[in-house]
């Protein structure tokens, strides 16, 4: 494992949002580039040539001069160089030894025993989300794990059997709550509140979601809410409102899928009593890559008290994986829990999985969430200094419904387009080599992810952007 670099951050943060008058050149955007400390891991990933993105066939990586602007890592993050070396590490260890790889360590392998692989991808994982290693595993997708946590977490009365979510939660969250109180004999229309933003506006205010807290404490029995809103681009304040639904008597998720990799969050601290996140965005581990989870210590702990044969710990939907080691292959039917998030664990995880998970994290493990988050604070304020200058609010095609406070942003800025515009924006976009990401009707999110997006990329899509709403 390499180590962390040793580099300072860019400005103070009150400084990320000043620019000089000389920001608008070409120049400028390079001389940023130029001053990155990030600037290398660039060559740590591939990206995609503008002719590949056309072509109809299996092809290789294209020629460097010809990259494509990739702002899409807030739905897929690209591949790391190293995930072809790990996958090959996995092979050659199944091919060469078979089952014995669950339990051998080989030298020169980045790979651990598959038994313990697992366990090398949460304890990675653990220092992006801010917590220990044994509250975090690495295991199946966000929502199914979702599913597994609210079974555990999710234990509504008559009385209190609300869940807190938010108005345009990803559809997969709010399909799980749905069934989940469904599961439970429960009605959706009476047993869902949704928190909205004020009309005409994309950004709930802190101080709203505390209010709907108090209107519904009594009946509530739970506030699941995202990281960061994946439409609008919103980091919430994840320490104020978990303090705050805590002290109301609910019991506080948060789904880090637009988050992990992209903020920095400290689930221990704060205090979360249980997150799920995907891996395949800002994580960079791949298309539905395996997921991740976090459950506070203080609901992972077991008990032996009464007798090593009698643990007491948290009820929970339990599987063979979630099993000590010590024990696991003695098939005893006698279940003695991992203590910490890994009692959580079902099934026997894929080794393929793992083996792309690990070569995304040996990345992160090269530098640290904040030097990553100081570059993204500063690209991201570049965005949208180029988006606003030379513009007026009447004049200009566009609105960024994302909060203008670096603090509660990720790497994403929103665009929502006057109507009309978004399949001609779209087009202009792709013709030019760039993508990002749409949502109808009329929203383009832009995402410059700080391991591999460069000021000069931001500043020629701003151009773009900028032209293909002008034509």
């Amino acid at each position: 494992m390499a180590p962390a670099l040793t580099v300072p951050l860019f400005e103070e943060q009150k400084e990320i949002s000043k620019f000089p008058s000389n920001a608008l050149s070409r120049e400028y955007a390079e001389s940023l580039d130029s001053a990155d400390p990030l600037r290398s891991f660039r060559d740590k990933f591939i990206i995609p040539s503008k002719s590949n993105l056309k072509t109809t066939k299996l092809a290789k990586p294209g020629l460097s001069q010809d990259q494509c602007i990739y702002f899409c890592g807030n739905s897929l993050g690209l591949q790391p160089r190293a995930t072809a070396k790990y996958l090959e590490a996995h092979l050659d260890t199944w091919s060469s030894i078979g089952v014995c790889g669950h339990f051998r360590d080989l030298e020169d392998s980045p790979l651990k025993q598959w038994q313990l692989l697992a366990e090398q991808a949460a304890e990675d994982m653990s220092k992006i989300v801010g917590a220990a290693p044994e509250e975090v595993a690495a295991m199946g997708t966000l929502t199914s794990n979702l599913h597994l946590l609210l079974a555990s977490f999710y234990t509504p009365t008559q009385t209190k059997h609300k869940i807190l979510l938010d108005w345009k939660a990803f559809p997969s969250d709010h399909y799980a709550i749905e069934s989940q109180i469904k599961w439970h004999g429960g009605n959706p229309d009476e047993s869902m509140v949704l928190i909205s933003p004020d009309e005409g506006e994309y950004v709930i205010s802190t101080e709203k979601i505390l209010s709907i807290i108090d209107e519904h404490a009594s009946e509530a029995a739970m506030l699941l809410l995202p990281g960061i809103q994946y439409y609008s681009g919103q980091f919430f304040d994840i320490p104020t409102i978990t303090a705050y639904a805590q002290s109301r008597g609910l019991v506080v998720g948060w789904d880090l899928a637009h988050a992990y990799g992209n903020v920095e969050v400290k689930l221990h601290d704060w205090n979360v009593d249980f997150a799920v996140w995907c891996t395949y965005k800002y994580g960079n581990a791949g298309p539905g890559a395996i997921g991740g989870l976090f459950v506070h210590d203080r609901h992972g702990a077991v008990d032996y008290s009464q007798g090593e044969d009698k643990p007491v710990y948290r009820n929970r939907l339990s599987g063979w994986y979630g099993g000590d080691r010590s024990v696991r292959f003695k098939m005893d039917n006698k279940f003695k829990p991992i203590p910490g998030a890994g009692g959580f664990q079902v099934s026997n995880p894929s080794a393929v999985d793992l083996a792309s998970l690990c070569s995304a994290l040996s990345v992160f493990n090269d530098t640290s969430i904040q030097q990553i988050r100081a570059k993204s604070l500063r690209i991201t304020a570049y965005l949208e200094h180029l988006l606003l200058a030379g513009t007026t609010e009447e004049s200009r095609q566009y609105r960024i419904i994302t909060p203008s406070d670096p603090n509660s942003r990720g790497a994403q800025l929103s665009l929502l387009l006057k109507p009309g515009l978004l399949d001609r924006v779209s087009q202009r976009l792709e013709d030019a080599g760039i993508i990002c990401d749409k949502r109808q009707p009329d929203v383009v999110r832009a995402a410059p992810a700080p391991l591999y997006n460069t000021f000069t990329e931001v500043w020629e899509f701003v151009n773009e952007l900028k032209a293909a709403v002008q034509d």
